[in-house]
């Protein structure tokens, strides 16, 4: 874990190294349209994911050798997969393996609160929230810790890096949360 931890630092410290106090009071960048856009795509991924859409769930993501994906199983363990092909291989499997019928969802609800949003720059954006993720039949839900590094090409937001911590182990009663 203090692995994982010291990775994302460390590519949130690269990333912040590059940016100069002269360029953010330069930019024209409109940070609460920017953030409805990348929401947009992190809903647009999560809704894909959970609905076992893998064409869809791959088109939210930068695919280079720089991204990034980890996330704990329900033992405690995580899995990191540096790089696209990795990411891809693993979570194309899991999309595979995991298919549910149509209409259908693995997480048919989910909430996110206490979201942060940090802008490096005009093109890169840092994320971090509690998730609620509801289970199949829609009588708990289960809690992770989220992360997501945006990156912007060609004008859109794409995702770098997903960090998913889930606490697997202690379900929250389906009346006890509530979008903010």
């Amino acid at each position: 874990m203090k692995t994982v931890m010291y990775a994302l630092r460390l590519f949130l410290c690269a990333f912040s190294s590059c940016q100069t106090a002269d360029s953010k009071a330069t930019s024209n960048l409109d940070e609460e349209k920017e953030k409805k856009a990348i929401l947009q795509t992190i809903e647009n991924e999560t809704n894909c994911f959970f609905n076992g859409d893998y064409n869809c769930w791959k088109e939210n993501f930068i695919q280079a050798n720089y991204a990034f994906q980890v996330w704990s199983d329900a033992s405690g363990a995580f899995d990191p997969k540096i790089g696209w092909n990795e990411v891809d291989d693993k979570i194309g499997r899991y999309i595979e393996d995991n298919k549910v019928g149509q209409g259908g969802s693995n997480n048919p609800k989910v909430i996110r609160k206490g979201m942060i949003v940090k802008f490096f720059g005009d093109n890169v954006a840092y994320l971090i929230w509690h998730q609620y993720n509801a289970d199949k039949k829609m009588k708990h839900f289960i809690h992770s810790t989220e992360t997501r590094i945006m990156e912007k090409q060609d004008g859109k937001w794409k995702i770098v890096n997903v960090t998913a911590l889930w606490d697997r182990n202690q379900t929250i009663p389906m009346d006890s949360i509530t979008a903010e």
